[in-house]
């Protein structure tokens, strides 16, 4: 089934509880956790005919709903990764179902290795550009001029300027840059970030570039946001693994938290 429709299905699933959403969020690696909403009502994945299960510790799998200053918003805690063996057209299928709620407007977030080596573990940085390095597009297969999607400007300007000056209301330290997604599930090798950092990348993880391509072409608005947990390999001597990252995650837990909420308030 094509991924649009499926989307239809999940979300006439979720219409009783979405309301009316301003904005969504897909929240990556130790981002969903943090994330609290007024009157918050949670929809497990594994409840929706249709929705594949998250399987990545940090992921919930939940259709989170609720309000922050008013403001309605749906937030997906977790997502699905081309590493757990979906096709690119699955991956997307949580940004096709806020879409198929009423989102236009929808803030990507990740856990990434820092490859500039200026960046600190905790900093978050504001998607600039990003490279697909995953050899994937969700666009494959569709039909319709509308496949020619136009990426010049895909992170929008005005939500950059808006996360950055939420950022700084909250004295949460951020910068902007250019993020490369690869495929995974294993990190990447120095003589890989040695060549991703000769292509213009700041930032390497394993989601969000692919999202971000689908939600411009249905013609959101989208934001990305990377929490940096840790630098690159051979970046520093540090040993890479899953748990570090979601072990710096938590250690930022409230200011993510507070920037979701603020966020959700602000856009």
């Amino acid at each position: 089934m094509d991924v649009c429709e499926r989307a239809k299905k999940i979300a006439a699933q979720l219409q009783k509880e979405a309301g009316m959403p301003r904005v969504g969020f897909i929240l990556g690696s130790g981002w969903g956790d943090a994330a609290h909403l007024d009157g918050e009502r949670a929809v497990a994945f594994s409840s929706l005919e249709g929705m594949p299960a998250c399987t990545v510790a940090g992921h919930a799998g939940n259709f989170l709903f609720g309000k922050a200053g008013g403001n309605s918003a749906v937030i997906s805690q977790g997502r699905l990764h081309l590493y757990e063996g979906h096709a690119a057209a699955t991956a997307v299928l949580p940004v096709a179902v806020l879409y198929e709620l009423g989102v236009r407007t929808v803030v990507l977030t990740n856990a990434a290795g820092g490859i500039d080596p200026a960046m600190q573990p905790s900093e978050l940085m504001l998607l600039r550009d990003h490279i697909n390095l995953t050899g994937q597009n969700p666009l494959v297969g569709r039909a319709g001029s509308q496949i020619f999607a136009d990426m010049t400007q895909l992170y929008d300007a005005e939500l950059r300027q808006t996360v950055a000056s939420a950022c700084r209301a909250l004295s949460i330290p951020c910068r902007e840059g250019v993020y490369i997604q690869v495929t995974g599930p294993s990190y990447e090798t120095p003589a890989e970030i040695r060549a991703f950092r000769a292509m213009g990348a700041d930032a390497v993880g394993m989601s969000t570039a692919i999202e971000a391509v689908f939600a411009r072409y249905l013609g959101m608005r989208v934001a990305g946001i990377s929490c940096i947990t840790n630098m690159a390999a051979g970046v520093s001597d540090e040993k890479l693994d899953h748990a570090d990252v979601l072990a710096q995650s938590k250690r930022n837990r409230r200011a993510i938290g507070a920037l979701v909420r603020e966020l959700v308030r602000v856009l």
